[in-house]
């Protein structure tokens, strides 16, 4: 499969300067990076994930994975879990599984990209197959697009943030021996013996 014509035309129409390479079939966005001889932080990788209001195409360097916390934060979204394969085929209908372009647009999904591809001047990207890529000016593809941008992608060599496990459920308090429902101690009955010499 060759670049996505969609995405040729637009580029045309649009008069922005890029560059087109073929390349070995690659799935990986490092299998990519090294096949193209490029720095991880200028390969912009897409990811497709889904939200309570609808699916939303996150990019980002290849180096960083989607911290999901910090892209629920931006996106102002209580869930958010990653498309699945079918997902995916459904709103990229003409390219391949896996080599969206970061241009949602073309697509009517919405666009955020992570921060520090703002400082990779070129970036390189999937452009509808897993033989071809095109590499451009961010500056270019941030115009063309219009993402909101935002950090929320974390280094692949940091650890992943940890789930804090479920809480167990809330002990019931027993009372104290001698306790009332007030939480005052009991007077403890007095002996006969006591009574006794009281009264003497």
């Amino acid at each position: 499969m060759a670049i996505s014509a969609r995405l040729e035309a637009f580029l045309q129409a649009s008069n922005v300067k890029h560059t087109a390479a073929k390349h070995p079939v690659a799935y990986t966005a490092q299998e990519i990076a090294a096949t193209q001889h490029v720095p991880g932080r200028q390969l912009a990788k897409c990811v497709l994930v889904k939200t309570e209001r609808g699916s939303v195409l996150a990019v980002l360097p290849a180096i960083h994975r989607v911290d999901a916390k910090k892209l629920k934060t931006l996106l102002g979204v209580r869930t958010l879990t990653i498309a699945k394969e079918a997902d995916i085929k459904e709103r990229f209908p003409d390219v391949e599984v896996g080599a969206m372009s970061p241009f949602g647009n073309l697509y009517e999904v919405p666009v955020v990209a992570d921060r520090a591809l703002e400082d990779s001047g070129d970036i390189v990207f999937n452009a509808g197959s897993h033989t071809d890529t095109i590499t451009m000016r961010y500056e270019d593809f941030a115009r063309l697009v219009k993402p909101k941008v935002g950090s929320f992608g974390q280094s692949l060599g940091a650890p992943a943030a940890k789930k804090k496990p479920a809480g167990k459920a809330a002990q019931r308090k027993r009372p104290r021996p001698n306790a009332t429902r007030r939480g005052r101690a009991k007077t403890p009955p007095r002996s006969r013996a006591t009574s006794r010499r009281r009264r003497r």
